[in-house]
């Protein structure tokens, strides 16, 4: 096995030569992965809630034109990822069935693609929505190859703190969709998923410490030991249990969207002290499971009530 070394934590290279070879069967399900759906989805569903929420009104068609950019850009950058961290994929269980390790699409081809897509995307929002949007969505893009996959994930422990920022602009790209503006409002919901992604994926990530450690991305497990990970995990449930609530103080959500904030906001934080009292692999698993839950159901109770008027 050889290790190269460039301006990134090293990484094995003896992937299989398969994974490099031209995908010749490579099928629309395997560009489909690429798009990373499931984050995708959660990326246009945050997205469609801010856009929902906006004050004013926006013509059905051009509302979906902006949720399907936002979706693209989303599938653009997950295809740029995976062309970049193609490597390391190729030695993490959590990846290696991923469409370039297993040989399925070459790199070049998942780079075109997100380089197309991403293009397109960005393009479309500034045509046919609004300039705003689509300078938010490009920005988007660029911060999560560019300055969270490139840069952050390979040098430092915060690598998911400051490239939450990505994931969290979705519903500020939706309102602007809107408005052509950005508000304190938007910027409260993009608050709420930035500091909901820390406890979220390190709770993950005190599971797969031994996948990160293999190919050299520092996670913070790694880098100051699964104790003050845990540490780290209940100070941000701490500081997310009451900014689940801003909706409702601001005034943009309902009561009742206020009271479930608050309980599932406790219900994280109570997962959150479990994880460091009991500091096993399931209570990590339960709070990383919870977790994903908590953010659906808080912008599902958003959506719910300003579909219903009650907001």
């Amino acid at each position: 096995m050889t290790i190269v070394t460039d301006n990134r934590y090293p990484v094995a290279t003896d992937v299989a030569p398969a994974s490099f070879e031209a995908g010749i069967d490579a099928r629309a399900s395997d560009f489909f992965a690429l798009l990373k759906p499931r984050v995708m989805s959660l990326v246009v569903f945050t997205g469609l809630v801010g856009l929902v929420l906006a004050p004013g009104s926006i013509h059905p068609i051009i509302g979906f034109t902006a949720l399907l950019c936002i979706a693209v850009g989303a599938g653009a950058s997950g295809a740029l990822n995976m062309w970049y961290d193609a490597d390391i994929d190729a030695r993490m269980s959590r990846t290696l069935s991923r469409p370039i390790p297993s040989g399925r699409l070459t790199p070049d081809d998942a780079l075109a693609f997100g380089l197309v897509l991403s293009v397109a995307s960005v393009l479309s929002m500034g045509l046919l929505v609004n300039v705003l949007s689509a300078a938010l969505l490009a920005f988007t893009i660029l911060f999560y190859v560019v300055v969270y996959t490139m840069y952050l994930k390979r040098r430092t422990p915060q690598n998911i703190v400051i490239g939450g920022l990505s994931g969290a602009l979705p519903p500020v790209i939706g309102w602007a969709a809107v408005t052509g503006t950005v508000s304190v409002e938007s910027l409260s919901l993009c608050a709420l998923i930035f500091f909901w992604t820390p406890p979220h994926f390190w709770a993950l990530s005190l599971v797969k410490a031994g996948d990160y450690g293999a190919v050299g991305v520092p996670m913070m497990p790694n880098v100051v030991g699964p104790e003050s990970t845990r540490r780290q995990i209940l100070a941000y449930s701490v500081l997310l249990a009451p900014l689940g609530t801003v909706p409702a103080l601001l005034g943009f959500a309902g009561v009742a969207y206020g009271v479930a904030a608050g309980v599932l906001g406790l219900a994280f934080l109570g997962l959150a002290v479990r994880l460091y009292v009991k500091r096993d692999n399931r209570s990590a698993m339960q709070l990383f499971g919870f977790s994903i839950l908590y953010l659906f159901l808080l912008f599902a109770l958003m959506l719910a009530e300003r579909l219903a008027g009650l907001s």
